[in-house]
């Protein structure tokens, strides 16, 4: 058989291939506790499932959807984005359903990038920043994400000749996998960029909701100009813990929104109405639901920081996400510290270079545990330093 060469340009799924590790050594018999998949404990808000119930059992859902999204669900998306970040959103050119954040990021290549374009991706970053690109035949321009640089890509730091050849700028903050929040005129200066190079900025904003300390994360669509030139998307899979139900949106640049939707019209049959109504409950009656799973997750970070300091792994605790970004003890790269956690403590982590070549040197730890879980992932970590399987 023959097959496709664009599945053979980017590596194996990281998650799937984590997923792969963990089932093996449960077969073994091995009690595994995995830190590595984002991927919410905690169920769903009631009302958001009581509206799904709802919908399900109304036969007007059960035909094909619109993949424009109905009324109620791009207004209702506009509302929310006017009351959270005071954006002013037309809910019938500017807002539309999209299959969870990692949907969009795949059809907003292929609706952008063309083979011999440039996309400027964050490394590290989120694996379909990389693989999106990759299979609409566009190249890769890795932008550094370094802990000198609080995490943010140095635009200034691009080639002319590679910021003539992007179409897209992919930014996300606050960021997967650092756990790093944008620094003030940050977006403006994106905004700038995007303006002098006549590119496409897409900010991927799949955390502003989890957030600590009081911090309030904003949206990329809240600096002047930015529908001028980009677009968001949205997605309350963490916010409200709804990772399985596929549901997100793609808001800002009318034009961009257009084209990306008539890529779905030919791709994809929209968004299960039924879910529509559901995420419209989440955005409108259960509003408030992430800043319950921001408690939970900063009481987890507190004991994660607490722990990690006690095996001396020292780092910053993070203002935003259900992340850590941590260095891996000196001796170590990345790759072989994951693996011998997994090995003696059976404790999984993600190893950075998943996310991109300047990963090299960290690991990810995600919260999306219970709490005596992470306790016990950290206790296993400090017996195997204790005991000298692992050096720190």
């Amino acid at each position: 058989m023959k097959f496709a060469r664009r599945l053979d340009e980017v590596p194996p799924y990281l998650f799937a291939e984590l997923e792969r590790k963990i089932e093996e050594k449960e077969r073994a018999g091995i009690d595994v506790i995995s830190l590595g998949i984002g991927d919410p404990d905690l169920p769903t808000p009631e009302p958001v499932i009581r509206a799904l119930s709802e919908a399900a059992h109304d036969p007007s859902t059960h035909q094909y959807p619109s993949n424009r999204g109905t009324d109620e669900f791009r207004e209702a998306a506009a509302g929310f984005y006017e009351r959270r970040f005071g954006v002013e959103l037309d809910p019938a050119s500017e807002v539309v359903p999209a299959l969870g954040g990692k949907e969009a990021v795949g059809h907003v290549c292929l609706a952008l990038l063309d083979p011999g374009d440039l996309c400027l991706s964050p490394d590290p970053g989120y694996p379909p920043y990389t693989s999106g690109p990759l299979f609409a035949g566009a190249e890769i321009e890795y932008l550094a994400l370094e802990e000198e640089n609080d995490f943010l890509p140095a635009l200034d730091a691009v080639a002319v000749e590679k910021a003539a050849r992007a179409n897209v700028l992919f930014l996300n903050y606050p960021n997967n996998p650092t756990g790093a929040i944008v620094a003030p005129g940050f977006f403006e200066r994106a905004v700038e960029f995007a303006h002098e190079h006549d590119l496409v900025v897409v900010h991927d904003n799949a955390y502003s909701e989890i957030t600590f300390d009081g911090y309030v994360a904003p949206s990329f669509l809240e600096t002047p100009g930015a529908k001028e030139v980009g677009i968001e998307i949205f997605s309350p899979s963490k916010g409200w813990n709804m990772t399985g139900w596929r549901s997100g949106l793609v808001a800002g640049n009318a034009e961009v929104v257009e084209r990306y939707r008539q890529l779905k019209t030919n791709l994809d049959s929209g968004m299960f109405e039924a879910v529509q109504r559901a995420t419209v409950t989440a955005l409108t009656d259960a509003e408030s639901f992430p800043r319950e799973m921001s408690e939970v997750y900063g009481g987890r970070r507190d004991l994660v920081a607490e722990a990690l300091a006690a095996i001396g792994l020292h780092i910053e605790p993070p203002k935003a996400t259900p992340y850590f970004w941590v260095r891996v003890p000196e001796g170590y790269t990345s790759e072989s510290f994951a693996e011998l956690v997994l090995e003696e403590a059976a404790v999984v982590v993600s190893p950075g270079p998943a996310y991109g070549p300047s990963g090299e040197g960290y690991f990810r730890i995600s919260l999306t545990v219970p709490d005596d879980r992470l306790r016990e992932a950290v206790r296993r970590i400090e017996t195997s330093l204790q005991a000298g399987i692992i050096q720190a």
